[in-house]
């Protein structure tokens, strides 16, 4: 649970500050499309710390598949990497040399929301 909390922690602190760097640092230096694109990727970002928060509660039940809970976190923090990553990248240079893996980082994101909904299925309370 420690290790899910604080990485879900991490996460969201650096979510605000990719949020706030957006809104006060970059609006009127970047393309608008360059902005909009680094504003999603701090909102997924934050969306999935907060799963995260989920993922370390989770572990903290031994009624619950640690299995699936673990492959959902790792899954998330993939997602973050490489899509929430992948277009601060964007955001920051206009570079398209990464784009080609924001999807990648998507599908992360559908295979930990998946790994949770087993979790859920699974549960026997």
């Amino acid at each position: 649970m420690k290790l899910w909390l604080a990485l879900a922690a991490f996460n969201g602190f650096i979510a605000v500050m990719a949020g706030a760097f957006a809104a006060h640092g970059l609006e009127g230096r970047v393309a608008e499309r360059a902005l909009a694109a680094f504003e999603t990727g701090a909102r997924y970002h934050m969306f999935h710390a907060l799963a995260l928060i989920a993922v370390a509660w989770l572990t903290s039940h031994s009624a619950i598949s640690q299995a699936s809970v673990t492959l959902a976190g790792w899954a998330f923090l993939a997602g973050i990497l490489l899509f929430s990553g992948t277009l601060y990248v964007y955001g920051l240079t206009e570079s398209r040399a990464l784009v080609m893996l924001t999807p990648v980082g998507g599908v992360a994101f559908l295979i930990g929301w998946a790994a949770l909904f087993w979790t859920a299925v699974r549960f026997k309370a």
